[in-house]
């Protein structure tokens, strides 16, 4: 994901669910269409639910890296008007 860029960052990597995907939630409401936020997360359950919830709620992923390091980065869009959900 190095090569990507995005508009927004959140680190989640300290947060126990439910709070990954509430602040995770928060921060893609604040999104304008068409912008990106990066979200970097920690463990299994939320790896699994941040980008599940997310879709779930017409958000886009555009990307997915786990770092050898354990922390996983998702790549998150606000869908835009001519994007459909």
């Amino acid at each position: 994901m190095h090569d990507l860029n995005w508009d927004y960052e959140l680190d989640i990597t300290a947060e126990t669910c439910p709070m990954t995907y509430v602040r995770t939630r928060l921060a893609l409401d604040r999104l304008a269409p068409g912008q990106t936020l990066a979200v970097r997360l920690c463990g299994a359950e939320p790896e699994h639910n941040v980008p599940r919830n997310a879709l779930a709620q017409g958000f886009v992923l555009l990307a997915s890296e786990r770092g050898t390091n354990g922390i996983t980065t998702i790549l998150l869009q606000k869908p835009s008007a001519s994007t459909p959900e």
